[in-house]
């Protein structure tokens, strides 16, 4: 079992930012401060910080790029109070591949995501340096993997496979899904909140800067818009979504991109900043779409898509019971929500809108079938939980 008073860190880590928590190790996990490194490599590279009397700071920090970031990071947490009861790290690993649970870090499992590292450039390079910081500058540390599509490993066999030649099949190209922590802290709310119902048949919207849907039966994933890479499935704020591949094909051909640059393209500058050709954030799309046409244009296609994913999920599912809304933009935007559900009422899908606008836990038409909700995510208390059950698992199984 876990020591008394102890603590564990949580590391979510990406290209240009770097997430981080400091949670008491008890049965619910209990948050002690959470902050952030952003614009990692950009002119100005911002830490926020916030303690457990919701006290915000922030400052800039020099960090050129991704290690100094990361070191600045582990040097600023090691003077933290509680740094001393701290037994172990989680990380979010978004691209786990076939591992089913979250998984203790060792050679095997660091030989395997580095061998998988281009499967996910936007993400797994940082991840496997700040575990190999933290192994080097903090080596009494236990470290744990809390994969994002482990959520999906239930996926049946024909929602996995791509229409490609059958090797690439064999050297694991095929869909695995992501946005799996926030899945799983949802459904657990999901139980927690609606009790049996949450057995039947759901459909999730983690709406963000990064967006996807999961269609969930019996509990388990079924189908779910990411693919291969978190680039694929609905428009997103800088990744494009699904893309006839022949686009890439033309880009090349005709402007000469090199697969970096094309990478970057769909990563980066794409989706509603694309479409928009000004921002890729929700809040200001909605503050231009009267003046922007651009700005219109852009949030009329998320909406479109998110739309179309839902009924198509329904079909997967044979249904609907419960649809979900989190994620910041799920979260935040009554708006959007009310536009993805326009024309859902065939499925029973009908929004009050009073309590749309309250963002109420119930947004759905209370005599409607199908029940339409609004949950926060939070992927971090997520890590934690699944970090804090391993390492009693771990413990107990070398003390035994």
């Amino acid at each position: 079992m876990v020591p008394e008073n102890s603590n564990l860190l949580t590391i979510n880590g990406g290209s240009s930012s770097i997430k981080f928590a400091m949670y008491k190790m008890v049965e619910n996990p209990m948050l002690i401060f959470s902050g952030s490194i952003d614009r990692i490599g950009m002119d100005t590279t911002v830490f926020k910080f916030t303690n457990d009397n919701k006290e915000k700071e922030s400052f800039e920090v020099y960090a050129p790029g991704f290690y100094e970031a990361a070191i600045f990071l582990i040097l600023w947490l090691k003077n933290q109070p509680g740094y001393n009861k701290v037994q172990c790290v989680g990380h979010r690993i978004v691209h786990g591949m076939n591992h089913t649970e979250a998984e203790v870090i060792n050679a095997y499992l660091l030989k395997e995501l580095r061998k998988i590292s281009n499967y996910d450039p936007e993400h797994l390079p940082a991840e496997i340096a700040i575990i190999e910081l933290f192994k080097s500058r903090c080596p009494e540390l236990l470290q744990i993997a809390c994969f994002d599509t482990s959520f999906h490993a239930t996926l049946p066999r024909i929602a996995k496979i791509l229409p490609i030649p059958r090797r690439f099949d064999k050297a694991g190209i095929q869909r695995y899904g992501f946005h799996g922590l926030s899945y799983s802290y949802l459904m657990a709310e999901l139980k927690k909140q609606i009790g049996v119902e949450s057995n039947g048949k759901v459909i999730l919207a983690h709406l963000g800067n990064g967006a996807s849907l999961a269609a969930v039966k019996d509990g388990w994933c079924v189908d779910t818009t990411m693919g291969f890479t978190p680039a694929g499935g609905c428009v997103m704020g800088t990744r494009s979504g699904d893309l006839d591949p022949g686009v890439a094909w033309y880009m090349m051909n005709s402007e000469g991109m090199n697969t970096t640059q094309f990478n970057h393209l769909i990563n980066h500058e794409a989706g509603l900043l694309g479409v928009s050709e000004t921002t890729a954030d929700m809040q200001d799309l909605l503050q231009k779409e009267s003046s922007d046409e651009r700005a219109a244009e852009a949030i009329a296609l998320f909406c479109y898509q998110v739309k179309k994913w839902i009924g198509s999920f329904i079909a997967v599912l044979g249904g609907l019971d419960v649809l979900v809304f989190s994620g910041g933009i799920g979260e935040n935007a009554p708006i959007i929500r009310s536009r993805i559900c326009k024309g859902l009422e065939f499925a029973e899908i009908t929004i009050d809108e009073d309590q749309n606008n309250q963002n109420d836990f119930q947004i759905s038409m209370k005599d409607h079938k199908v029940k339409v909700l609004v949950i926060p995510t939070n992927e971090e208390l997520m890590i934690a939980r699944s970090t804090t059950d391993l390492y009693n698992g771990f413990k107990s199984k070398k003390n035994s």
